[in-house]
């Protein structure tokens, strides 16, 4: 593929999503912003390398292309290492437990453990949401410099509830905080009746910035109990990293 036709390429794989996980030639090309020709023809090379697959007149992102993907470090090394880790603080808890990375203005979430008792979120493994309005997107922002908060308070920040908290002023307040006790908090600001405390992992220098969280219902949060666990678990999954450094 030449660099435009890779681009273009890429960003018909972009397309899909959670929430279209497959899709009709018309509906990528209006997703996709490409002439039906273009897109068909790409779509039959991405069909011919199996990084998507066709039945009938609908496409899906294959499992070849899934395969890829768990080979990025993150996958492979903190994923890994933090799991044991994570069901551990599942089975202390009894709710969601999230690990995710900064990925952009992002969490990327990359590591989930939940149970039959535990809250409906909206977050799944390979899923990502902002940072300003999760546990772990909060943790980890807050330990960004100057350069970054600035690029990331000059877009407009999504209010995916009525108490999503998009004030510089108040972010910046409640960010300095979490950097000075260590955890962050976040109540209703990307699902009503849901509560994330969360706290960030040091890692290495060849692995990305992470963060671990707990993700519960507002009336069973328990912060006094859950905070000294997840900076528990977090310290020793830093632990773990450091040996393979």
């Amino acid at each position: 593929m030449t660099d435009g036709l890779l681009v273009r390429a890429v960003s018909v794989l972009r397309v899909f999503s959670s929430t279209r996980p497959s899709l009709t030639l018309t509906e990528i090309c209006a997703l996709a912003g490409l002439p039906r020709s273009t897109t068909q023809r790409l779509l039959m090379q991405l069909l011919d390398v199996e990084l998507l697959t066709r039945v009938d007149d609908r496409y899906t992102i294959s499992t070849a292309l899934w395969e890829i993907g768990e080979l990025a470090p993150v996958s492979l090394r903190l994923r890994e290492r933090a799991l044991p880790y994570l069901n551990r603080l599942y089975e202390a808890t009894g709710e969601n437990v999230h690990l995710a990375v900064l990925d952009g203005f992002d969490a990327l979430y990359v590591a989930r453990v939940v149970g039959p008792n535990a809250v409906p979120t909206l977050s799944r493994m390979g899923g990502r949401h902002p940072l300003h309005t999760t546990g772990v997107g909060k943790a980890l922002l807050a330990l960004q410099n100057e350069e970054f908060l600035t690029a990331f308070f000059a877009r407009q920040l999504e209010a995916p509830t009525m108490y999503s908290i998009t004030s510089q002023s108040a972010l910046r307040e409640e960010l300095t905080a979490i950097a000075r006790d260590g955890y962050s908090r976040t109540s209703q600001e990307m699902t009503l009746g849901n509560v994330s405390l969360a706290v960030p992992i040091v890692t290495g220098p060849n692995l990305p910035l992470a963060a671990v969280g707990v993700v519960t219902h507002l009336a069973r949060s328990n912060p006094s109990r859950t905070i000294p666990l997840l900076k528990k678990m977090a310290e020793e999954i830093s632990a773990q990293l450091r040996e393979l450094e």
